[in-house]
Formats: structure tokens, C-alpha cells, sequence
């Protein structure tokens, strides 16, 4: 775990690798409760008879279930303790390079991109591969943009 207490430290880790998180499992129950918390059900992922028959041969995760698993990811690798509030910008890219089946485990690889001066602070990229244990393609691959107010 890094701990960043200032700006300058998160500015002169640009461009580093920062860590790599735990394994965290994608079962079932994860995959419904987030079909029932955006209201996406679609049958590739909840249906387990109909999945099991598709293309995948099962259910796979939600690809927005693999992205919001990146601030829990990003929490085993770093803690930002810099002054200043730290605020969720959105994301620069996004892309679901694989599919997550059901039971997967997953872990993010995670390195600090472009810092950015801003007049209230900084700019940070937080760059994240998602890798599904024992495949060749990451499940995702996101640029998060975090400010960083002084």
C-alpha cells in the first residue's frame, strides 16, 4: 500500500506503476445484486439456464459491474492523503477488452498516468488493467480522472 500525503508526491509518481490489488471474486450473487442496483437484467448475465446454452457458456459480469469494482481495487494499492478535497472527475477511457465469466477472479493493475497542474490542485489519471486470473485479456482497461484540490 502507498500512502501519498502531497501533491508533489502524487505528481512526481506520474508515469510509475503503483501496485497491484487483491483477487476479489465475481460470483453469482454479485453479478444479480448489481443487475438489481442498475435494473439491468439482461439474460447473459442473470439467467444461469439461458446463459449456460449462450455464447459464453454461463453468465458473465456486467462490464459497469467491472468498472465499479475500480474504487475498491484502487483502495488496496494507494491511499490519497493529500490535503484538499478528492473528487471523482469521470473517466477518460474505457474499454472491455473480455468478458468476466461468473466465479472469475479479478485484481487491477494499477499506475498513476498524467498529473496535471490545475489552478485549485491536480489532475490524476489513475490507469487500471483488470485482469481475469488464468486469461490472456484484461476484463477492463479504464483511465479514472481524480481531482485533487489543494
Amino acid at each position: 500500500m502507498r500512502t501519498f500525503t502531497t501533491l508533489d508526491e502524487v505528481a512526481a509518481a506520474a508515469g510509475s506503476e503503483i501496485g497491484t490489488s487483491e483477487w476479489l471474486v465475481v460470483d453469482q450473487d454479485r453479478i444479480d445484486a448489481f443487475a438489481d442496483a442498475t435494473l439491468d437484467h439482461q439474460w447473459i448475465h442473470v439467467d444461469v439456464e439461458a446463459a449456460g446454452t449462450g455464447p459464453f457458456g454461463g453468465t458473465i459480469a456486467h462490464g459497469f459491474l467491472t468498472l465499479s469494482l475500480l474504487p475498491h481495487f484502487a483502495s488496496q494499492v494507494f491511499r490519497l492523503e493529500t490535503p484538499g478535497a478528492r473528487l471523482n472527475y469521470g473517466l477518460d477511457k474505457v474499454r472491455f477488452p473480455a468478458p468476466v465469466p461468473v466465479d472469475s477472479r479479478l485484481r487491477s493493475h494499477v499506475r498513476f498516468g498524467e498529473v496535471r497542474e490545475l489552478a485549485a490542485g491536480k489532475q490524476l489519471v489513475v490507469e487500471h488493467t483488470v485482469e481475469i486470473e488464468g486469461h490472456d485479456k484484461p476484463a477492463c482497461v479504464a483511465a479514472h480522472v481524480v481531482l485533487l484540490l489543494a
